[in-house]
C-alpha cells in the first residue's frame, strides 16, 4: 500500500508486485546481516529511517513532474509521510522489544550466533495466531531471571534497608548459637533422636555465615580520604585487611569434623560466637533509623541480662550434676523442668534477693561467692546503663522542666500578675507539646549550613515560593530567606500586629489560624487565615520609613508564624540586584491596589444610620467641579472689591495716582492667573486671538454683572487685565 501510494504521488502506473515486496522489505526489515542490524540503536534506526525518507521524497519529486492538482498532491503527499512515520513507530517498538536493556548491548564473540537468535525470534513472533491452543509462547532464560537476583557490586552499608534486612537474618543466626550452644552443652536436650534436626539447623546457620563472608562483606563501600570507594577490588582488598575478616574466618572454621572422632559435642561450635561484629553492627544501624531508640536499648539491655542469666543457669546445672543432682540442698535435686529451676535459682543468686539454701562443701561455698561477686558487678553495671538510657531520652524533658521552673521563679520573685504567669505557663507547656523543643533556631544552628537548607526547604520552601511578591524571584534568594525566618508562637487572643504600628515585618502561618478584625468597634472578623497563608509582605519593601498596619490581626487560638523583618530583607537583596528591581516593581503594583482596596466610607453612627447614603458624584460632574471656573470664584469677588476701592480712590485723589491702583490690580489679576496656571493649562498668549476677550459671570441674585476683560498690552507678551462692575438694566 505504501508503495501505491508513493507511485500515485509521482503520477507513475505500479509496474509489479515484486518490485512492491522488495521495496517494502527494505524500508520495514532491518539488515541483519550487518553489524548495525545486530547492535543498532533506536537512534541509528531513526537516522536510516531519515535516509530513506530523503530517497523516496527525492524521487516522488522528480524535475519537471507535472502536478495536475495541487491540493490534492499535497494531501497524497501527507498521507505517505504518515505511513512512513507508522512503519517507523512500529518498527522501533520491535526493535525495543529485542533489545533488554535500554543501552546498547557490546558487542559479541559470535554475531552469527547473535543474528541466527535474532533470526529465530523474529521467526516466532511473526508465526500467524491460530487460537489459544496453538499458541507458542517465548520461554525466558534462566540467566534472565539470575540477574534479577544479582547481588549489586558495591553496598551502601547506611542506607541500603536490603543490607539491613540481611544483618538482621546474621543476628539471628548469630543469637541461634550463642543462646542454645551452651544450653545443648549442658542439659540433656540434644539426644540422639533429635540430632538431625540440631544438625540441619547449624548447616543453615554456617551457610549464612559463608555467604556473609563471600559476597556481602567484600562488597561494602568505605571512606577513603573524603572519597566514597566503590570499585570491587578496592573493597574486597580492604575487607581482607579488617579485624573483621579475621574474626569471620574464625567463627567459619569448620571444627564440626571432630563429630566423627569424638562425636556430635556442641563444644565444637563454640567459635561461631566470634562473629560478634555483624551483631554490632545492625544494633548501630537499628537505632540510626529508630524514631525512638532508647527503646531498643533500653530492650536490648533487657537481653543482656537475660543472656547472663542464661549462662549462670547453665553454669549452676553444671556445678550440680559435679557435685551430684540431689546429693545436697544447696545443687539442683533433679525435680520439675530443669532448665526453669536452675534459671530461677540463677536470678536470685546473681541479683542477690537471698533465701538460697547454705552451701556445705568447700565448692559449693567458693562457687557461691565468686557468683555473688559476678552478680553485683554485672548488675550494678547493667542498672548504670539502664540509667543512662532513661536520663539521655529524658534529657531534653528535663531541660524544659528546669527552664520553666527557673521561669516561674522569676516572675516569682518580681510579683508578675498571675495572669501573666499563666500565659507563660501555657506557652510553655504547648511548645514542649507540638515541637518537644523550645528554640528550634538553636537548634539548627548546631548543624551545617547545607543541613540547615536542607531542612528548611522540606519545611517551609513550599510555602514561601507561593509569596505572589516572591514569584520569579532569584531562587537562591529564596533559599538565603529561609535561613533567615524564626519561628513563633502566639498563644490564643495575642495580637500578632496591631492596626496603625508600622510594619516591618513578614509573616507565614505554619501552624493555626489568625482573624483579621475590623468594623466599627474594631471586633468584627474580616477574614480568617489558615496554615500556609502569608501576610505584611507589601510593608518589607515599603520606603520611608515602612506603612502602618491597616487592621488588628490576633491569633485564633495557638498559632505558629515564621516571621521575616525588614532589615535582615534588605541585607539578602544587597546582593541580588534584579530580584531587588522585581520586588520594588511588585511592591508598587500591591499597594496600588492595596490603595484602591481600602478606600471606603467611614461608618456612619446616630441616626444617620435611618437614611440611605448620598450616591457618588458622577465623574463628568466630578471634572466641572474640579475646574477652575468654581475655584477662583473667591478670587474675583476679591479683586472685584479691589477694583471697586482703586475706582473711589481715582476720584479722590486725582488722574495721576489712578495709574498706580490700576498697575497694582493688574499684578494682582497676573499673580491670580499665575496661580490658575499651576492647576489648569489655559491657551497662551501667542494662541489666543489679539482682540479682547469677556467674560460675564452672574453674581447670585444681585443687579450687577462682573466683566473681565484681556487686552494686549504694549509690551511683547503682556496682556492688560481689565474687571468692570456694571448695573443690570431692570425689567
Amino acid at each position: 500500500m505504501d508503495t501505491d501510494l508513493s507511485r500515485c504521488a509521482e503520477g507513475k502506473p505500479n509496474n509489479g508486485s515484486t518490485e512492491k515486496k522488495s521495496f517494502r522489505d527494505s524500508a520495514t526489515k532491518p539488515d541483519l546481516q550487518s553489524p548495525a542490524g545486530q547492535t543498532g540503536t533506536v537512534s541509528e534506526w531513526k537516522e536510516m529511517e531519515t535516509e530513506q525518507e530523503d530517497s523516496i521524497s527525492a524521487k516522488s519529486k522528480p524535475l519537471g513532474a507535472p502536478v495536475i492538482n495541487e491540493y490534492a498532491d499535497a494531501q497524497l503527499h501527507n498521507l505517505v509521510r504518515r505511513m512512513y512515520q507508522r512503519t517507523a513507530l512500529y518498527k522501533r517498538k520491535l526493535t525495543e522489544g529485542e533489545i533488554s536493556s535500554p543501552e546498547p548491548s557490546p558487542p559479541t564473540g559470535k554475531p552469527t550466533a547473535a543474528s541466527s537468535m535474532q533470526e529465530s525470534n523474529s521467526k516466532l513472533k511473526k508465526e500467524p495466531n491460530c487460537g489459544v491452543l496453538c499458541c507458542k509462547f517465548q520461554k525466558v532464560p534462566l540467566r534472565e531471571h539470575l540477574k534479577r537476583f544479582r547481588i549489586p557490586s558495591s553496598i551502601d552499608a547506611h542506607t541500603d534497608r536490603l543490607y539491613l534486612l540481611w544483618l538482621l537474618l546474621v543476628t539471628v543466626a548469630y543469637n541461634w548459637n550463642c543462646w542454645l550452644i551452651p544450653l545443648r552443652l549442658v542439659f540433656p536436650y540434644q539426644t540422639p533422636n533429635n540430632t538431625c534436626y540440631w544438625l540441619v539447623i547449624d548447616i543453615v546457620c554456617d551457610c549464612i555465615y559463608l555467604c556473609d563472608m563471600l559476597l556481602i562483606q567484600p562488597r561494602l563501600q568505605f571512606v577513603k580520604g573524603g572519597e566514597i570507594i566503590v570499585e570491587s577490588n578496592e573493597l574486597k582488598r580492604h575487607y581482607r585487611n579488617s579485624t573483621k575478616f579475621q574474626l569471620d574466618v574464625a567463627s567459619i572454621m569448620p571444627f564440626d569434623v571432630f563429630y566423627l572422632f569424638f562425636g556430635f559435642n556442641p563444644i565444637f561450635r563454640t567459635n561461631r560466637i566470634l562473629k560478634y561484629t555483624s551483631f554490632l553492627e545492625f544494633n548501630h544501624h537499628l537505632e540510626s533509623l529508630m524514631n525512638k531508640a532508647y527503646v531498643y536499648r533500653i530492650i536490648r539491655t533487657t537481653g543482656y541480662l537475660l543472656f547472663i542469666l542464661h549462662i549462670n543457669a547453665c553454669i549452676y546445672y553444671c556445678a550440680s550434676k559435679y557435685e551430684g543432682i540431689g546429693t545436697t540442698k544447696w545443687v539442683y535435686n533433679g525435680e520439675g523442668n530443669k532448665y526453669l529451676r536452675c534459671f530461677y535459682w540463677a536470678v536470685r543468686s546473681l541479683i542477690t534477693i537471698g533465701g538460697l539454701p547454705e552451701p556445705q562443701t568447700s565448692f559449693e561455698i567458693i562457687f557461691q561467692l565468686l557468683n555473688f561477686f559476678c552478680g553485683v558487678f554485672v548488675f550494678s553495671s547493667l542498672i548504670g546503663q539502664m540509667r543512662d538510657i532513661i536520663g539521655a531520652s529524658t534529657a531534653s524533658q528535663n531541660n524544659f522542666r528546669v527552664c520553666m521552673d527557673h521561669t516561674i521563679a522569676y516572675m516569682n520573685n518580681y510579683s508578675i500578675p498571675q495572669r501573666v504567669q499563666n500565659r507563660v505557663r501555657a506557652w510553655f507547656e504547648y511548645t514542649w507539646d507540638s515541637q518537644r523543643i523550645l528554640d528550634e533556631s538553636g537548634f539548627l544552628e548546631s548543624l551545617p549550613t547545607t543541613m540547615q537548607l536542607s531542612i528548611t526547604i522540606d519545611m517551609n520552601f513550599s510555602i514561601l515560593n507561593k509569596v505572589d511578591l516572591f514569584k520569579g524571584c532569584d531562587t537562591q534568594m529564596i533559599y538565603d530567606m529561609l535561613l533567615k525566618l524564626k519561628s513563633t508562637i502566639y498563644l490564643p487572643g495575642d495580637f500578632v500586629c496591631k492596626k496603625g504600628e508600622i510594619g516591618r515585618e513578614m509573616y507565614i502561618i505554619k501552624q493555626g489560624e489568625i482573624q483579621v478584625l475590623g468594623g466599627p468597634d474594631g471586633a468584627q472578623v474580616l477574614v480568617t487565615l489558615k496554615a500556609g497563608t502569608v501576610f505584611g509582605e507589601i510593608s518589607l519593601l515599603a520606603t520611608g520609613g515602612g506603612s502602618r498596619r491597616t487592621a488588628d490581626v490576633v491569633a485564633h487560638g495557638f498559632a505558629n508564624l515564621l516571621t521575616l523583618d525588614k532589615k535582615t530583607l534588605q541585607e539578602i537583596l544587597q546582593h541580588y540586584p534584579d530580584s531587588k528591581k522585581l520586588l520594588m516593581k511588585k511592591a508598587r503594583v500591591l499597594l496600588k491596589q492595596k490603595g484602591k482596596a481600602t478606600e471606603t466610607t467611614p461608618p456612619r453612627k446616630g441616626l444617620a444610620c435611618l437614611f440611605p447614603s448620598k450616591k457618588e458624584t458622577p465623574k463628568i460632574f466630578q471634572a466641572f467641579l474640579r475646574g477652575p471656573g468654581k475655584a477662583d470664584f473667591g478670587r474675583l469677588f476679591t479683586l472685584k472689591r479691589e477694583q471697586a476701592a482703586q475706582k473711589e480712590n481715582e476720584n479722590s485723589k486725582g488722574e495721576g495716582k489712578g495709574e498706580e491702583y490700576e498697575d497694582k490690580g493688574r499684578e494682582l489679576a497676573e499673580k491670580t492667573l499665575d496661580r490658575d496656571k499651576c492647576r489648569a493649562s489655559p491657551p497662551t498668549a501667542e494662541e489666543m486671538p489679539p482682540l479682547t476677550r469677556k467674560a460675564v459671570l452672574p453674581r447670585g441674585t444681585s443687579h450687577q454683572s462682573l466683566i473681565i476683560s484681556m487686552a494686549p498690552s504694549t509690551q511683547v507678551g503682556e496682556e492688560v487685565l481689565t474687571v468692570e462692575v456694571k448695573e443690570k438694566a431692570e425689567q
